[in-house]
C-alpha cells in the first residue's frame, strides 16, 4: 500500500500538529535538522517567533558539539580585543577567509557569549569569580572560554537542552533520518524523515528549513567524530541543487589518542596550550625548529609536521609529553582526558601519550551568504554543515562553536521577512523500504569509503592517488532493495566524490589542503571552489 499525504495550508505561528495518515505530517514554522550547538541555539532563537520541529538523527547527545573539549573562542578577556581575534582568524585562514564574515564572527560572537552568560551558562571562573580562558594554536591571546575543564561541549549542550526541554514552542524528534527535502515551486518547504526504530515515515512541513546537521569528517576511517557526523545534510542539499563550497578543506586534528585497539579519542589543543610538548619516535621535540609558535602553531602546520615525523621514522604516532605540568592542574583542567586515557593504562601525569592526526572538522560545506541563506529559497545552513567564508583554508581553533552561535542567530533573523502564507499543495507520495539484514553489508562498504579517503585524500594528497579514490568510489555498489542503507551509502559515495573532485581542482597547497604534486600556494588559486549538481566545477575569486 502506498503512502499518501493530505493537502495542507501552512500559516505562520501555528501549533505543531500530527495528522493521522500513512505518513505522519508535522506542521511548524521551522524545521531544524541537527541538535548540536548550531541546531539547539537556532531552535531557541526561532522559538521566539514561531514553532520549531527539532530533528536529530540519533539522540540529543550524539553531535560533534557535545564532544567538543577545547571551548569557545571569544574576545572577552581584559587584554584581548575583537581586532586581535580578527587578525588571528584571517592569518590562520591562509587567504581564503571572507573578511566581512570574520568581522561578523568576532564582533557578534562577543555579544552572543555575553548573552549566554546572562542566561546562566556556567563557563569556568577563577577564585575571584572571573572568567578564565585557555590558549590554543593560532591564538595570540588567551581567549578560549571553557566549562567543566575539558567538557565545554557537554556543558553548553546540556545547558541548552534544558532550555529546549522547557520550551513549549519546540518539539524534538529523535532517531529521525532525514532522507529528502520537500521542494515546491523551487522553494524548500520541509523534509522527509524515517524512524528506523519504529519503521515510520514522516513529513515535516514548514516555512523555513535549517540544516544544522554538522560536518562529514566522520566518514573518514581515522576520525575524531562520532558516527552520526556523516555529512547527510550536505549530501541532501547537493542532491537538490544547493552549491557546495571548498569541500576539499578537511581539517585534521593533530592530536588524536592512538591506541593499539584502534579506538580514537581527541586530545584537546588546550593541552598544548598549557605547555605540553610534541616528541617524535626518538623522544625529540621537533616543533620549535619548524615554527616560532612551536606546538601552538596553526593546526595545518602542526598536523603536517607530525605526519612527516611519523613518515620519517616509519612510526604510527608521535607523543605528547605532559608530565612536566603540575599534576593537579592536569587532573582538574583535563579531567575527562585524564580519566579516558587512564582506561588504557596511561597516566598522563607520568607517562608519554601516543597521538596521531585524525579527520576532525569540515571547513567547507553548503555555500551560504552571511545570513545562512543557500541558493535554494527558504533553505538555510548553519554550523559545520555551512561554508560562509569564516574559516578559509584552515579553521582557527575553537572558532567553530562561536560560528554556531553567531550564524545560527543571523539565520533566524533572516527569516523575519519570510512569506507567511502558501497555497495548498500535495507533496509526492513516498515509500521507504528498510531491511535490517543489509546493515552488515552497509558497514563494510562504509569502512571501504573511509579507508579510501584516509589513504587517497587524507593529510597529504596527489592527483594520481585521488583519481584512484574516484575509481574506488565508483566501484562501490548500492542495493536498491533497501532504501535506508542504499540512500545512506549513496550519500557517502557522493560526499567522497565531492571531496576528491574539489581537491583535484585545487592545484596548490593551501592551509589544510596539502598536495605533494603542488607544494606551494599560488596567487591564481586564491579561489573558492563551487560544486553544483549537473554543472561544471566553478572557481570564483575570493573577495
Amino acid at each position: 500500500m502506498g503512502f499518501y499525504f493530505i493537502p495542507l495550508i501552512i500559516y505562520y505561528k501555528h501549533q505543531i500538529t500530527t495528522y493521522d495518515c500513512a505518513v505522519e505530517i508535522f506542521n511548524s514554522d521551522y524545521a531544524i535538522i541537527g541538535t548540536g550547538l548550531a541546531g539547539l541555539y537556532s531552535a531557541m532563537q526561532a522559538s521566539r517567533y514561531g514553532t520549531v520541529a527539532l530533528i536529530c538523527k540519533a539522540d540529543l547527545k550524539e553531535s560533534n558539539s557535545y564532544h567538543a573539549q577545547g571551548g569557545v573562542a571569544a574576545a572577552v578577556m581584559p587584554d584581548d580585543s575583537t581586532d586581535f581575534h580578527f587578525e588571528d582568524t584571517i592569518k590562520t585562514g591562509r587567504g581564503l577567509c571572507s573578511e566581512e564574515a570574520v568581522r561578523l564572527l568576532v564582533d557578534e560572537g562577543k555579544e552572543r557569549i555575553e548573552e549566554l552568560l546572562k542566561l546562566g551558562m556556567p563557563f569556568d571562573t577563577n577564585s575571584e569569580d572571573k572568567l578564565t580562558a585557555g590558549l590554543e594554536g593560532g591564538h595570540s591571546k588567551r581567549r578560549v572560554l571553557h566549562a567543566g575543564g575539558d567538557s565545554t561541549g557537554k556543558e553548553i549542550i546540556e545547558f541548552l537542552q534544558k532550555m529546549v526541554a522547557a520550551n513549549p514552542h519546540i518539539r524534538v524528534f529523535e532517531n529521525m533520518f532525514v532522507f529528502d527535502l520537500i521542494i515546491n515551486h523551487d522553494a524548500c518547504c520541509g523534509v522527509y524523515g524515517f524512524n528506523k526504530e519504529k519503521g515510520t515515515t514522516h513529513a515535516f512541513l514548514c516555512s523555513n528549513t535549517i540544516i544544522a546537521s554538522g560536518g562529514l569528517a566522520g566518514i573518514y576511517d581515522k576520525t575524531t567524530n562520532p558516527a552520526v557526523a556523516s555529512g547527510d545534510g550536505i549530501a541532501l542539499a547537493y542532491e537538490y541543487g544547493a552549491e557546495i563550497s571548498n569541500i576539499e578543506m578537511i581539517q585534521f586534528h593533530p592530536t588524536c589518542f592512538f591506541s593499539k585497539e584502534g579506538s580514537g579519542f581527541l586530545i584537546s589543543e588546550a593541552v598544548r596550550g598549557e605547555g605540553a610538548y610534541l616528541l617524535n619516535e626518538k623522544k625529540e621535540r621537533f616543533m620549535p625548529a619548524i615554527d616560532a609558535m612551536a606546538e601552538l602553531a596553526p593546526r595545518d602546520l602542526v598536523t603536517i609536521s607530525i605526519f612527516k615525523q611519523m613518515k620519517k621514522f616509519a612510526a604510527s604516532h608521535v607523543y605528547l609529553k605532559i608530565d612536566h605540568i603540575e599534576s593537579g592542574l592536569i587532573e582538574k583542567r583535563f579531567s575527562n582526558i585524564y580519566k579516558e586515557v587512564l582506561k588504557s593504562g596511561i597516566d598522563i601525569t607520568k607517562d608519554l601519550l601516543p597521538v596521531s592526526p585524525a579527520a576532525h572538522y569540515t571547513i567547507g560545506g553548503i555555500k551560504t551568504d552571511l545570513w545562512g541563506r543557500t541558493n535554494i529559497r527558504h533553505l538555510f545552513a548553519v554550523g559545520e554543515a555551512a561554508s560562509n567564508g569564516v574559516h578559509g583554508a584552515n579553521r582557527l581553533a575553537s572558532n567553530s562553536l562561536l560560528e554556531c552561535l553567531v550564524f545560527g542567530a543571523r539565520a533566524i533573523k533572516a527569516t523575519f521577512n519570510t512569506i507567511v502564507y502558501r497555497k495548498p499543495f500535495h507533496p509526492h507520495e513516498r515509500s521507504f523500504l528498510f531491511d535490517g539484514s543489509k546493515q552488515e553489508s552497509f558497514e563494510e562498504k562504509k569502512t571501504s569509503i573511509g579507508r579510501l579517503l584516509n589513504t587517497k585524500a587524507g593529510i597529504l594528497r596527489s592527483e594520481i592517488e585521488m583519481q584512484e579514490a574516484i575509481d574506488g568510489l565508483n566501484k562501490i555498489e548500492t542495493d536498491d532493495n533497501d532504501e535506508y542503507y542504499s540512500r545512506r551509502l549513496r550519500m557517502l559515495k557522493q560526499l567522497g566524490l565531492l571531496i576528491v573532485q574539489s581537491a583535484i581542482a585545487r592545484k596548490e597547497t593551501r592551509g589544510v589542503h596539502i598536495r605533494e604534486d603542488y607544494v606551494s600556494e599560488k596567487n591564481e588559486m586564491k579561489m573558492e571552489i563551487i560544486q553544483k549538481k549537473d554543472e561544471e566545477i566553478k572557481l570564483l575569486p575570493v573577495e
